[in-house]
């Protein structure tokens, strides 16, 4: 430790002793700059969007999420040169969150239909009733959520590794992912809270309950995906990356859906079944309500939600 250095990486309290690991972190974290302010600093407060139609929004997912791969593909760190692009962390990294983001965006965004009262309105291509431009916004997003989960529970290691007791280190960690898990869950919630196609019910009901919610996404996945590539000499597979993020992602499907069974809704859903209906039934993408109907029924609903939602303002 002390200054020595680590086989394949120069030690740090903060950053990775990989240094393939350690350069895709930097770069995942030296881009989110640049989509942020495009996303929240351009589109969203000049209302660029009110100009979308189906085709604008999903080249804006495409050229968000491109440089997520075509940058570290043409201009690699020196460590990645070594060795071939699938076996890079940053591939890897895109790779485990791509699954998760995949089945997160496919299942889990019916949850936040039925359970949280919150949907989309805006105009796009569709996949299972979700907008391709939210699967495809969700890589940059995630991205940077678990490089900075990385960053800290790596500084966090190194902080409490002299605790004697095994279990006081593992309390300490799980409630730092805890806590890191909400706050980035309701700072998502925040900071997109000026796009009006983004819908929700009860907008406090969503900030403090629907983001413990939206945190479960992150209890799962941040001590997971923080362990790959986290030993320089052991690097993963594609096989170890994609069976990881699927487990993930089944753990964190049968922690939404026993919320579901448990809690159910946090609010009167308009366009949703009702509490007792959200219980009995299966999970969302499972009704015998779904398909091509239902969808435009729940358009419908959604066009009544927010023109009542419209008018109700006025009136204030």
């Amino acid at each position: 430790m002390g200054g020595k250095a680590h086989s394949n990486g120069d030690h740090s309290l903060w950053l990775a002793a990989s240094r393939s690991k350690r350069w895709g972190e930097l770069f995942f974290l030296a881009y989110s700059p640049f989509w942020i302010t495009a996303l929240l600093g351009v589109v969203v407060p000049l209302r660029l969007y009110e100009r979308f139609g189906e085709m604008e929004y999903l080249i804006l997912g495409l050229a968000t999420v491109a440089p997520c791969i075509i940058f570290p593909l043409l201009f690699g760190g020196t460590e990645d040169a070594k060795q071939p692009w699938y076996q890079r962390y940053w591939f890897k990294a895109n790779l485990w969150i791509a699954i998760f983001g995949f089945v997160g965006n496919y299942f889990w965004t019916h949850y936040f239909y039925v359970v949280l009262g919150a949907t989309y309105s805006f105009p796009s291509y569709k996949i299972n009733y979700v907008p391709i431009t939210t699967f495809l916004l969700t890589q940059p997003y995630f991205l940077l959520y678990h490089s900075i989960s990385n960053i800290t529970l790596r500084r966090l290691g190194h902080a409490i590794k002299h605790v004697p007791d095994r279990f006081s280190r593992w309390l300490i960690q799980a409630s730092w992912v805890g806590v890191l898990a909400y706050l980035t869950a309701l700072a998502e919630a925040v900071t997109i809270a000026n796009f009006p196609y983004y819908e929700m019910v009860d907008r406090m009901a969503m900030y403090k309950v629907g983001s413990l919610f939206y945190a479960i996404y992150f209890f799962v996945s941040f001590p997971m995906f923080f362990r790959m590539d986290e030993n320089p000499k052991a690097p993963w597979t594609l096989s170890q990356v994609s069976v990881d993020a699927l487990g993930a992602s089944m753990l964190v499907t049968i922690i939404l859906d026993l919320w579901r069974i448990s809690v159910g809704p946090i609010v009167v859903i308009p366009w949703a079944a009702s509490h007792n209906q959200c219980i009995q039934y299966g999970p969302p993408w499972l009704r015998a309500t779904t398909g091509p109907s239902a969808a435009k029924q729940l358009d419908s609903d959604l066009i009544a939600f927010a023109v009542g939602k419209d008018q109700s303002e006025l009136e204030l």
